[in-house]
């Protein structure tokens, strides 16, 4: 669970994500590929390069934001995304990588906007964020039969 303030600056960043979400997802996915190669074959590059991919995951984080005082709403595209996931062998391991490249790239784009308060409130909802995709992608794994 997240505490009130974390809600309330991770909600006051929506204006930002709805202005630079694509930017910021471009962003990220140039520097994960750059720094972490051994993902890249886990993503569609075609996608990547008609930008469908950045775009998605931009709607995903303003979608996230937009309802991380009721993550539950987003029930039905979690759903989807994690058949996505387990259809490209996503595991709990590979969350870190994302948030840490996520993080870098909301400060890399927001600049001085980007305070470590709401650093350190993203965090803790990518962390709460990435908890609802793990368990969701972990019951798909279940029911594929697939050992993970």
């Amino acid at each position: 669970m997240l505490d009130q303030k974390t809600i309330e600056i991770v909600k006051s960043t929506v204006p930002a994500l709805k202005q630079h979400g694509l930017t910021i997802t471009q962003t990220f996915y140039k520097n994960m590929f750059e720094q972490n190669p051994e993902v890249k074959p886990m993503f569609n590059m075609a996608k990547q390069a008609s930008g469908a991919q950045p775009k998605a995951l931009a709607m995903a984080v303003l979608a996230a934001a937009q309802n991380i005082d009721n993550l539950g709403a987003l029930g039905p595209a979690v759903k989807k995304i994690a058949d996505v996931h387990c259809d490209c062998l996503v595991k709990e391991e590979h969350y870190p990588i994302v948030g840490k490249h996520l993080l870098i790239a909301i400060k890399e784009v927001l600049g001085d906007a980007a305070t470590d308060e709401v650093i350190e409130a993203w965090r803790k909802a990518y962390e709460v964020i990435a908890r609802v995709f793990i368990d969701a992608e972990k019951e798909v794994y279940k029911q594929r039969g697939v050992a993970i």
